[in-house]
């Protein structure tokens, strides 16, 4: 494809466009064909001799070049490729000259492409072995285990010269991980190669094309003929086996000594994480069966080395916090916090890969590990107060941002900074080495390359030098996981500090700080769910307990405390019992029988609102899990009353669910319904796991409660929207959306389509809503309540009129600017919960099959 004019060399290597070669390597034979694989319009040069036919190949019927079986064969297999996709595979076709193929066929724009070579062995014998390497790997539980035996057992298998498992950094660079060769062969472990030796248009192959051979570094590329088809497109062979391949890297090969090469690529997450690299130092053909173990082998590598990882970031979490929680005991009645502080410092290390630490403290140094000298730790402090603002900073190229960091790089190149107190003065700085500071080659350092016409450029020893300088001055980065683990530390450090500052000052003092930061009682507020949360996170899991389970559960526990923060600041400083039940409850009301709720209208005060709407989460929760509420037949009720001392009691019973039995241990949520109110209200809390059913009563003392009465309601125009029984499926239906947050919008929109909903348009405004319903109408919509200086109020009556059913979306507080006759339509709070919004919209959808 390149001509004389614009040869590839190493000034354009990155744009050379490697899908398009208009070539294919030799050992095997390519034709392709039109979409339905019935005329030839294309074929490698070597077609005729490989496959012994004769005569004009370019317009052929396919049955009479192949045989009427074997394109019979090959359309089958076309059918159950994917377009654009991995190849079907077809083992030992016999052709009319006798011999026997191994075929790949698969369709990419347009053309059906179809590779031949000669058959190798049976697929059972390289599909076993896979499996038998693939058995090996299973049972290993850490990454450095993983990648030191895939290589060995890769190597073993296939009998390559040399196996490398390499892995890309943030900015593209690779290391060797591991390593398995040839015992007289120079070793490459432990090295690190520049971004530019794997051109990112080839780095996007390895993700479509997840195994690359070479069969001979010194092969001539055979032509495809023509290069371009009658609309001048060249034949695109990105997922083609037999694709040419770019001659820099071919040099890059030679010069090594290297005769044939594979790669094997490993996705994670869908980005590229790796390659397993096989270097031999012949010629070497692997036959399609291997290939096909080989690729086998490489997807299950990268799933488990998936899972490994997120196993990883799951201890390095509970690490973490377990380091937190054990400063945060701790703290607890020391007379002096900045000397516990200072004396902890180690501890700060187990939460962030560090070479060293320090502290500046009311203008004191405490350092451990690799830091700058102590001379210039005053000018990093004041440096510190300008970029990090209160927040979390981080760099890995200190000296691009402080240039007289670059005389310490080899101590400190990178720096994370965690401020320590609300005033820019105080911070906890971790810092990493420059990170070539200890690396040099581990080869030999005699050893003797060849060097093409592009010279000594492409050599592993070249590439290593390269590597070194382009990252001169830098620290391995720090991770958004790490930064999150950072803010953990700061949020929990400041409460800490804070808490004892207020111990060391007088009422006056405190006043005058509070009024400098925020209204003293939001203040207070804050504090409360803050140290709720922290316990919320700290408290140890479940055994067993996955991730997505941990964190399902958190979420939920965090967005009741959202509730009731957001109505104690938005309402009077509380909230009334029934619409604390009313929102916990509504994902899960049914036929509107399941359900009951009795008793006076009592309002709460902020804490006791916030407690009760932790409680009422864990008991909802539970029930549509395990109670009551996971049966159709189930019934939950709910009463409560005032004694004659203004006390409130309240009765949660459930029946008609599964079986009950008493827990065997005591989870952190049977602690917080059993707990929270004793502790925090001084008042009572009794669960009997009776086997019909859960009994619970529980008391809050008259201080926290009151008798007021309820807002007058008018519901002679109410929308019907009484809830039912029946969940249609939404996988179809389509949505409007009324969202004037980008960020929240966004998320709905992937919440509903994930769903299998069409979300017709997300307007922002009335105007941009009311342009969109003139061009089609929508099965459900979602309205949020407030839309900048107006409210979504004219849409709602529109739908109404118009018979479409609709959900309004809202802080909790904003429930009081839905007019009455509107204010029967369903409400959804912010944040969104996947699940509660999309049970909502099923029952809209099934009321409006019925009605």
């Amino acid at each position: 494809m390149m001509t004389e004019a614009s040869r590839v060399d190493l000034t354009n290597c990155d744009r050379e466009p490697i899908h398009i070669p208009g070539s294919i390597q030799p050992h095997g034979c390519l034709i392709a064909c039109d979409a339905s694989a019935s005329v030839v319009l294309r074929h490698s040069a070597n077609t005729a001799d490989m496959l012994g036919v004769s005569g004009e190949i370019n317009g052929a019927e396919l049955g009479a070049l192949i045989g009427s079986t074997n394109a019979h064969d090959i359309r089958n297999a076309l059918a159950r490729s994917q377009t654009g996709g991995r190849a079907s595979l077809l083992f030992a076709q016999a052709l009319a000259n006798g011999r026997r193929f191994d075929i790949a066929v698969h369709r990419f724009k347009g053309s059906s492409i179809l590779e031949f070579e000669p058959a190798g062995e049976g697929a059972a014998q390289p599909l076993e072995l896979t499996r038998a390497m693939i058995g090996r790997i299973s049972s290993i539980s850490s990454i450095d285990k993983l990648v030191k035996d895939a290589a060995r057992l890769v190597q073993a298998a296939l009998g390559y010269d040399r196996v490398m498992i390499y892995q890309f950094g943030h900015d593209g660079a690779g290391k060797v991980l591991s390593e398995a060769k040839r015992a007289d062969l120079e070793s490459f472990l432990g090295q690190y190669f520049p971004a530019t030796d794997i051109p990112q248009q080839a780095r996007a192959l390895y993700l479509k094309n997840t195994i690359r051979i070479i069969s001979d570094a010194h092969f001539q590329p055979i032509p495809v003929r023509p290069v371009f088809d009658a609309s001048g497109e060249p034949l695109d062979l990105s997922f083609a086996h037999l694709r040419s391949v770019s001659p820099i890297h071919c040099e890059y090969l030679r010069n090594m000594g290297v005769g044939a090469s594979m790669s094997i690529s490993i996705i994670v997450d869908g980005a590229l994480w790796g390659l397993i690299a096989c270097h031999h130092y012949d010629k070497r053909t692997l036959s399609m069966a291997q290939r096909v173990a080989a690729e086998m082998f490489g997807e299950f590598f990268s799933l488990h080395l998936n899972a490994l990882r997120r196993k990883e970031v799951l201890d390095a979490a509970q690490a973490a916090r377990d380091a937190l929680d054990s400063f945060l005991r701790h703290a607890v009645g020391v007379q002096d916090i900045n000397d516990t502080l200072r004396e902890k410092l180690p501890d700060f290390g187990k939460l962030i890969a560090a070479d060293g630490l320090a502290m500046w403290l009311d203008g004191r140094l405490t350092t451990i590990g690799s830091t700058p000298p102590p001379e210039d730790m005053p000018l990093i402090s004041r440096f510190a107060e300008t970029v990090a603002e209160g927040q979390i900073w981080a760099t890995n190229r200190l000296a691009n941002v402080l240039p007289s960091a670059e005389v310490y790089a080899d101590r400190a190149a990178g720096m994370l900074v965690v401020p320590l107190s609300q005033r820019p003065r105080d911070f906890l700085f971790f810092f990493r080495k420059e990170l070539v500071h200890t690396l040099d080659w581990a080869g030999n350092p005699d050893k003797v390359y060849e060097t093409g016409p592009l010279g000594d450029r492409l050599t592993p020893r070249k590439s290593f030098a390269i590597w070194k300088e382009t990252v001169h001055l830098q620290s391995a980065p720090f991770t958004e996981q790490e930064r999150q683990f950072a803010e953990a530390a700061r949020s929990a450090l400041v409460e800490v500090i804070l808490q004892h500052s207020e111990l060391l000052a007088d009422e006056r003092a405190k006043a005058e700080v509070r009024q400098r930061m925020l209204n003293e009682e939001l203040n207070h507020r804050v504090k409360n769910i803050l140290a709720v949360i922290r316990s919320l996170v700290s408290l140890p899991t479940d055994d067993g307990e996955t991730l997505e389970s941990y964190v399902t559960s958190l979420r939920g526990r965090i967005q009741a405390l959202s509730l009731a923060h957001d109505q104690v600041v938005r309402g009077e400083g509380g909230g009334a019992l029934k619409d604390l039940l009313d929102a916990e409850l509504m994902p899960y009301r049914g036929s509107g029988e399941a359900i009951e709720l009795e008793g006076p209208h009592v309002w709460m005060d902020a804490r006791a609102f916030s407690i009760m709407a932790l409680v009422l989460h864990e008991l909802s929760t539970n029930a549509a899990k395990y109670g009551a509420l996971s049966r159709p037949q189930g019934r939950l009720s709910v009463r409560w009353r005032l004694d004659e001392i203004g006390a409130c009691h309240i009765s949660w019973l459930e029946t008609g669910g599964p079986i009950v039995k008493p827990p065997e241990r005591r989870g952190f949520g049977s602690m917080l319904i059993k707990r929270s109110i004793p502790f925090d209200l001084g008042g009572e809390s009794d669960v009997d796991y009776r086997p019909e059913g859960i009994v619970a009563q529980f008391k809050l003392p008259a201080r926290f409660v009151a008798l007021r009465e309820p807002r007058a309601a008018t519901r002679e125009h109410a929308i019907p929207y009484a809830p039912l029984g029946t969940e249609h499926d939404l996988n179809g239906k389509t949505a409007l959306i009324v969202e004037d947050q980008m960020l929240i919008a966004i998320d709905l929109e992937q919440m509903l389509e994930g769903a299998g909903m069409t979300v017709l348009a997300t307007a922002t405004s009335p105007r941009d809503a009311f342009a969109s319903l003139s061009k089609g109408t929508p099965d459900v919509a979602v309205l949020d309540v407030n839309l900048g200086d107006g409210t979504s109020e004219a849409i709602a009556r529109h739908l109404h009129e118009k018979g479409i059913p609709f959900i309004f979306a809202t802080g909790y507080g904003d429930g009081g600017v839905i007019p009455e006759d509107l204010s029967a339509a369903p409400i959804v709070r912010k944040p969104y919960d996947r699940e509660t919004i999309l049970a909502q919209l099923r029952k809209l959808v099934a009321f409006r099959a019925v009605s």
